[in-house]
């Protein structure tokens, strides 16, 4: 079977593509408006894209009446955000900042939620995040509708049983994050895994 997403199912790009890439990480992004006040969204159109130097990637889409959302918004004025990763216990919290605010409405507060300094950018982290990613924006790119965020990962706060600080690894199973499945409303664990060796 072939699906056209230029044609026939256009308009069903995004739910049909977001139930088969899966799991997806989540980036639970913070940002700050020009005078301060916090802004904080989860996005699921996210990865890694390399190392050096150590860079990341997210999608922020836009509102329904096509204006962009918060966090794209703060972006452009400032130039920086944070990348706060989600675990089990902060999963119910993220999702509530997931609700369409006013512009300048912290997030954080109704889903019961802290901020605490960054140490290189403007933006706080979220304090009950087990990970997060302080960042500078190397570029927004601007394909067709997608506007695709490319950060300089600055800095990274994780939580101290998080990193085995003698071998300089992370301890990946203390890390039980969640991820993103099928669009509208799925979500996995990260807790059944297992290991093949890549060969020579």
């Amino acid at each position: 079977m072939e699906l056209d997403l230029e044609g026939q199912l256009a308009e069903r790009a995004y739910p049909i593509l977001a139930s088969l890439v899966t799991p997806r990480p989540i980036a639970f992004v913070t940002t700050v408006r020009p005078d301060g006040k916090v802004n904080a969204g989860p996005f699921s159109f996210f990865n890694l894209l390399g190392a050096n130097p150590p860079i990341l990637a997210f999608a922020p889409g836009d509102r329904e009446d096509g204006t962009p959302k918060d966090t794209a918004r703060n972006i452009r004025l400032t130039h920086e955000f944070v990348v706060n990763l989600v675990d089990e216990a902060i999963a119910e919290a993220m999702n509530k900042c997931a609700a369409s605010l006013p512009y300048g409405e912290n997030e954080l507060i109704p889903a019961g939620l802290h901020s605490t300094p960054s140490t290189a950018v403007k933006p706080p982290r979220i304090l009950e995040s087990p990970v997060s990613l302080e960042c500078q924006e190397w570029g927004t790119l601007q394909i067709g509708d997608n506007r695709v965020v490319i950060g300089l990962i600055k800095r990274v706060h994780l939580r101290e049983e998080l990193f085995d600080a003698e071998k300089q690894r992370i301890r990946t199973d203390k890390l039980f994050l969640i991820g993103r499945m099928a669009s509208p409303h799925w979500y996995c664990h990260t807790r059944d895994r297992f290991e093949m060796i890549r060969p020579k």
